[in-house]
């Protein structure tokens, strides 16, 4: 019988994982498995590059990362949501990078397992910084999204980031029919019950990303990605796009960017009760409140936002305020 007949019936992908269990636990405090950590990975092992425009948030190559992440494991952080960056490696038209075995997550990953065993590891996948168009699908000779081409690639992608370790694939891609593509590569390969699938279910096409983009060295090259991310005014494709996604068999949905979309969190949480919810904290969002007073002042508009996310119905807040979110809660304890 195939998996996409009855998607309600497959649950284990949802909770293999002692965080992953956590989130079926849903309640309005914030705690350390309601955060995760977005990283970015270099392909150099043992560089470490401040954001510009992202105060005291690094690029880091896996040996540095390792080090960083050592004193927020101690403190409690149990997930992170790793993003690779290419800077050697060549783009092409269809993201050939983005699983190699050069690439520096499928590299990385085994490491982090040795050196983590306990952290819940997410991966992006998405062809964006990987392609030399910079879109996130394969693109027609016209320019236009070449849908079956590019399902197929990002099927691939995230098969690779299990294959190497990786706990949770999140394909950001928004490409029609992706969950369906990813779900049965994991089943084809015997892999459904050990990694999860976080859809950003609900992605908008956001002027807050800018920050990340720079980071990322993935804008397009041309036009934009309007015809495949949300419009910011439409609730009903929200609605439609997270629908999808849960038929398909996805195991955690996502709402981004954050604190400008908390009716399509609380939307999506009423229609879909039992799918944990991420919400992500984009990096506009982070260099607005990072600038927004005295230390007291960030950290006050901080947490209100952030329990404001868990009110409206995130169970998992995606976010680059992690570390001072450990501390303020290491601190209260």
């Amino acid at each position: 019988m195939s998996l996409f007949l009855s998607p309600e019936h497959v649950l284990q992908g949802g909770y293999f994982h002692a965080t992953l269990r956590k989130l079926q636990e849903p309640n309005t405090s914030i705690e350390p498995h309601n955060i995760m950590y977005p990283v970015f990975l270099l392909e150099d092992d043992d560089a470490v590059q401040p954001v510009s425009s992202m105060p005291n948030v690094f690029r880091y190559g896996i040996n540095q990362l390792i080090i960083a992440l050592e004193d927020l494991v101690l403190k409690g952080l149990k997930s992170i949501l790793i993003f690779g960056i290419v800077e050697t490696l060549p783009k092409d038209p269809t993201g050939t990078a983005a699983d190699a075995p050069s690439n520096p997550v499928i590299k990385a990953l085994p490491k982090l397992r040795e050196a983590y065993p306990q952290l819940l590891i997410a991966c992006d996948v998405c062809l964006c910084p990987y392609t030399s168009h910079g879109h996130c699908g394969v693109l027609t000779a016209a320019g236009a999204i070449d849908h079956a081409a590019s399902t197929k690639r990002i099927a691939e992608v995230a098969l690779a980031y299990a294959k190497a370790g990786a706990h949770v694939v999140a394909p950001s891609d928004m490409m029609d029919n992706r969950i369906k593509a990813i779900k049965d590569a994991l089943v084809a390969n015997k892999l459904q019950n050990q990694v999860s699938v976080l859809s950003y279910s609900c992605k908008f096409a956001s002027c807050m990303y800018g920050p990340f983009r720079d980071t990322m060295k993935s804008s397009p090259m041309e036009g934009d990605r309007k015809c495949y991310q949300l419009p910011p005014g439409s609730a009903a494709l929200a609605a439609r796009a997270a629908a999808r996604d849960v038929a398909e068999g996805a195991d955690l949905l996502m709402v981004k960017p954050g604190l400008p979309y908390l009716d399509i969190v609380r939307q999506t949480k009423d229609k879909f009760p039992n799918h944990p919810l991420f919400i992500y904290q984009v990096s506009g969002e982070y260099a607005m409140i990072s600038r927004s007073g005295s230390a007291s002042e960030v950290q006050a508009t901080l947490m209100e936002t952030l329990t404001c996310m868990r009110r409206a119905g995130a169970d998992c807040i995606i976010t680059y305020f992690v570390p001072q979110i450990l501390n303020i809660i290491s601190n209260k304890n």
